[in-house]
């Protein structure tokens, strides 16, 4: 079972999720490509997206569901989240002082 924070910012839940796994970027960037057989990732993307530089696009977040074995509903609330705190930076702010639950799922 896999265990993650509440209302991660998608960048953040897929850096947990690759450390829970032994995964560096370059590993989950070649998984992804091996997995959707589109060569189109590499380090450098996953580093922006756990950076929250740039968010996963759909396409991404289902081969990011299946390598990390998180679904597809998780990623989809996470880049949800992602995007709203982009847009409002100091609610971002406000948010990194809340203490963080975690959920099994």
């Amino acid at each position: 079972m896999i265990e993650y924070a509440v209302d991660e910012p998608i960048g953040n839940l897929i850096r947990q999720l690759r450390h829970r796994q032994g995964l560096t970027q370059s590993s989950l960037a070649d998984l992804l490509a091996d997995a959707s057989g589109n060569d189109g990732v590499n380090r450098r993307q996953v580093a922006r997206w756990e950076r929250g530089k740039r968010i996963p696009s759909p396409y991404w977040r289902e081969w990011i569901g299946v390598t990390l074995d998180v679904p597809a509903d998780r990623l989809a609330r996470a880049a949800a989240l992602a995007r709203f705190l982009r847009a409002a930076p100091d609610v971002a702010e406000g948010l990194a002082h809340w203490p963080r639950a975690t959920i099994t799922g």
